[in-house]
Order: structure tokens, then sequence, then C-alpha cells
């Protein structure tokens, strides 16, 4: 007897088989072979964020093609929260967790008397994400200390996403540029002014990595010739939004600060440069004298 039949191929009307799912392993061939250096790191954060095996191939295509992590998961980790970052939305880098640490303990030793902490008023500009503001919040609220937070920025994605991010802290955020939008009874009433403003010389953008230059915006890295035009319009107006006492907080380049810190001064605050070696951060505070008018 024939066997053939035993041995003929399957009908026309079967179903196709399934793709096979990506196991972890592949997961991290597929991503170092994209060039991603933290391939195992990245693996397991789309392994855990993907919930079918397709999501989790298209995410990795979208990795591999130069589409920033973070915008792949739809969220960044800072300070200890999940900031959302929707796609081309700036991306919180961890070295600005040094301006939110410096901010907070400022804030912390500004807002203690023997009536309780004060309520610290907070204004983050060129917020992005909001994940400055929101983190800010986030450390004084455990500190026990009250928050009225704003933010604002000129970007409408970025408006759109830093709502969702200061909501929980009952933040409000503004759409226009810099000071603009901001209701007008804030003037000379906030302790805390934070503001990560672009400071990326216009003729170095294109050293930038691709996920930068590529997926974040323009406006969000292009600080103009030297990098600090941005910057300097931020310090020309702080001093009229601040409270007597009151802080400007701004990140900038190591080899910026000088220039940063003259502006500073220049704006009638008294500045002070502040280093992290271990992050490559630099802040620049300014200080509104107190008994200034």
């Amino acid at each position: 007897m024939s066997s053939s039949s035993s041995s003929s191929p399957a009908s026309p009307l079967s179903p196709p088989s399934p793709p096979s799912p990506l196991s972890p392993s592949a997961v991290v061939g597929r991503l170092r072979a994209g060039g991603c250096v933290f391939a195992e790191e990245e693996a397991r954060l789309l392994i855990a964020a993907a919930r079918t095996p397709d999501e989790l191939a298209a995410m990795v295509e979208r990795r591999v093609a130069g589409l920033p992590l973070e915008h792949v998961l739809g969220w960044a980790e800072f300070c200890g929260l999940r900031i959302a970052v929707d796609p081309g939305v700036f991306v919180p880098r961890r070295r600005t967790e040094f301006l939110v640490r410096t901010a907070a303990a400022l804030t912390r030793r500004d807002s203690g008397g023997s009536s309780g902490p004060a309520r610290a008023v907070v204004v983050d500009l060129c917020c992005g994400s909001g994940a400055l503001g929101a983190a800010l919040a986030a450390v004084l609220k455990r500190d026990g200390v009250p928050v009225g937070l704003h933010a604002a920025d000129i970007d409408p994605a970025a408006v759109r996403c830093a709502r969702r991010n200061v909501a929980p802290f009952g933040g409000r955020v503004y759409e226009g540029d810099l000071y603009a939008p901001l209701p007008a009874t804030l003037r000379g009433r906030v302790g805390v002014l934070i503001a990560n403003a672009p400071y990326v010389p216009t003729g170095e953008l294109g050293l930038l990595p691709p996920e930068a230059r590529v997926h974040e915006p323009r406006t969000a890295l292009d600080g103009g010739t030297d990098g600090l035009a941005v910057q300097r319009r931020v310090i020309a107006a702080a001093r009229r939004w601040l409270a007597p006492g009151g802080r400007l907080l701004v990140e900038t380049g190591g080899h910026q600060a000088a220039r940063t810190a003259a502006a500073v001064a220049r704006g009638g605050l008294v500045p002070e440069v502040a280093g992290c070696e271990e992050l490559e951060a630099t802040v620049v505070v300014g200080t509104r004298p107190a008994g200034a008018g």
C-alpha cells in the first residue's frame, strides 16, 4: 500500500502557523544588532511593557529604527518617578536630577520655621514633559512641604504630556513662550523657578545622537549661537517673578557656567555655581536678595 497519503502537503485551507514569539535572547540579539549598547536592559523593559508577542516585535523594530527607548515605552524614569513621554517630546536626562535635588535641598531649608513648612510656589519653565516640576513636587510632598506647581512650554505636544505628569500634584501647565502664559498673579511670588532651557549651540546640534536630533523637538535643544540665547531670556526676566529670597535654577554646560553666572548677576540675582561630577551636571543658582525691591 502506498504511503503517499501520509506525506501529502497540508491542505491549502489549513490556517498558517502563528509566528513564533520573540524569545528574550532573540530580543537582545535584535537590539544588539541594531546598535543598542544596553541591549539586555532594554530587552527586559520592552518585554515587560509588551502585552502581546506582536506588540513586542513592533516595539523592538521601532527601537532598532532609532526611536528613543522612552518614546517606545511611553515613559522615562526620572527621580524615581515614571514620567509619561510621548513621541516628539524631549526625554528628561538623568543629569537633570541634580537640578531637582539642588532645588529640593534649598527649598527644604527655606520652608522651615516654627509655624511649620511654608507653601512653596514652584514654576517649571521650558518644562517639556513636566518631569522637573513633578519630581520636585514629589520630593517636597514627601517632606511635608505644600507646593503650588506651575509649568509652561511653547510646544503643544509637550504641554499635553506635562499636564498628565503634573496632575497628581495639583499642578497647572500653560502653553506659550517662557513667562508669557503665566498668570500675572505669580509675579513677585515664586519661590523656586527651575528652567532646563536648551543650551546646545546651534552649530553643535549635528553632533547630537540621532535619537535626540531626529526625534526630539529642535526648540528643546537649540540654544542659539553660543547655546545661551534662551537662558538669557529666562534670566533677564526672572527677578520680576521671584519673591524676595526666591531662587532661579538653570541647568547649563560646564564650559558655559561662567557666562550663565554672569548673566544671572546682570539680572540682579546673586549667582552660585553647583556641580555634580557623577552626573556630569552643572546648575547655576540665582537668588533674589531678600531685602531687594
